[in-house]
């Protein structure tokens, strides 16, 4: 079965791992080493960076 491909940047992904604390697990052992709650932390801060970029679009009109 193929995987889907991520929609978020690799850049993106990187930097929210700095952000969370565990960029260190990626650079040693790949996306794949990552727990699932930070995976899941990792896509709670990237929707909440949505939200607040469109909350600043809505102010900026």
């Amino acid at each position: 079965m193929a995987r889907k491909r991520s929609t978020m940047s690799e850049h993106l992904k990187e930097e929210i791992a700095k952000e969370l604390g565990f960029y260190d697990v990626v650079q040693r052992e790949g996306w794949g080493g990552i727990k699932s709650r930070d995976a899941g932390n990792m896509v709670k801060h990237a929707i909440e960076m949505a939200n607040r970029g469109l909350a600043n679009e809505k102010t900026n009109r």
